[in-house]
């Protein structure tokens, strides 16, 4: 199976700021697992959006997958009380 490449919107580094260092390693590594695997077991797809959602912990990553061209599009990082507003 071909390996997808990772993209970060510009906003989602900005996200990062504002997650400890810990917890930001752990979302990276999760984020690299998504290479082999884009639709992993525990990954939702959002109602009426073309985004999945990924667990980390107490975070969430949201992300878009174009599998036309093997991308994966990371487009926001933060806390599940407030990552879908």
């Amino acid at each position: 199976m071909a390996e997808y490449k990772i993209f970060f919107k510009k906003s989602v580094w900005k996200d990062f700021k504002a997650i400890p260092n810990k917890h930001v390693k752990k979302i990276l590594e999760r984020i690299d697992l998504l290479i082999k695997d884009p639709r992993p077991i525990d990954c939702k797809k959002l109602t009426n959006q073309e985004k999945y959602r990924l667990r980390q912990g107490e975070y969430r990553i949201l992300y878009s997958i174009k599998d036309k061209e093997l991308t994966i599009w990371v487009v926001k990082v933060g806390h599940r009380r407030n990552v879908y507003h």
